[in-house]
């Protein structure tokens, strides 16, 4: 079931499809993670499903998903727990066929209230926890002839928030947040320059607004001015997300790597 060198024709359900394969999702159990693992199941792959505490075993037991979804805890920012979680899963499960992921921290404070410390402890996350998190499960494809990693981004890494978007009592989208998004997309280039050659195709998704449910009802003018700035006028649906990482660890996509797929509704085209 491994994505290879991608040389040879082959049907609709070979080539999109994802049964059987084994991926891993870390942040699964987040708001666009959940449709990311529901999507992933639903398409017969078989999943780990890794967050924080005991949110993946909430997750997966409201949703009814066991046992074609395994939920695990993992905090990537502890780098022993990495080593401990990529040994187990694979000796017990295999090495993945596809990794995603999709954790992120962000500080929740004020431009003018963010502290040097503040900032570092949300790259810490995203960016340095996000690299040796990503040359553990690289090498372990790697090792086993190929596989595809996935990434996550944003339309914040890619340009500023708009203060008209942002009326009180919403805060800009913080600066640490976008700075290191526009690290991960630079951290995917260098993993997709670095593995290529063992067949590890690594790319990054960026999402545009896709607020989550919860913000959508208490702030419906707040999304509506999201929805207008998108050449789509309306924000994104989870699915939609979903739907992109799929097409990314299927065959599908077997002669893309090093990209950053945006999904954001027109957002950064303007």
């Amino acid at each position: 079931m491994r994505d290879l060198v991608g040389n040879r024709e082959e049907d609709f359900e070979s080539t999109f499809g994802l049964h059987g394969k084994l991926i891993w999702v870390v942040g699964g159990a987040g708001y666009l993670g959940q449709s990311v693992v529901k999507m992933l199941a639903s398409a017969g792959a078989r999943v780990i499903c890794a967050d924080l505490g005991s949110k993946s075993k909430d997750f997966v037991g409201q949703a009814g998903l066991f046992p074609k979804v395994i939920p695990v805890s993992l905090d990537i920012a502890e780098e022993e727990q990495v080593e401990a979680f990529a040994s187990l899963l694979s000796s017990e499960f295999g090495v993945p066929d596809g990794v995603v992921n999709l954790t992120y921290a962000a500080s929740g404070k004020a431009f003018a209230d963010l502290t040097g410390a503040d900032f570092d402890r949300v790259n810490q996350v995203g960016l340095t926890a996000g690299f040796v998190f990503g040359r553990k499960v690289c090498d372990l494809m790697a090792q086993a002839g190929g596989g595809s990693y996935v990434t996550f981004g944003s339309m914040y890494g890619m340009v500023s928030p708009d203060p008209a978007v942002y009326e009180a009592p919403m805060n800009p989208n913080p600066i640490e947040y976008g700075v290191g998004k526009a690290g991960i997309v630079q951290l995917t280039k260098y993993f997709a320059m670095q593995y290529g050659r063992q067949h590890v195709r690594c790319n990054c998704l960026s999402p545009g607004p896709f607020p989550n449910p919860e913000v959508q009802d208490s702030y419906p003018e707040f999304v509506q001015r999201l929805a207008d700035k998108t050449l789509l006028k309306r924000v994104g649906k989870a699915h939609e997300v979903a739907g992109a990482v799929c097409f990314l660890l299927s065959s599908a996509s077997s002669f893309m790597t090093g990209h950053n797929m945006v999904v954001d509704g027109g957002w950064t085209t303007c």
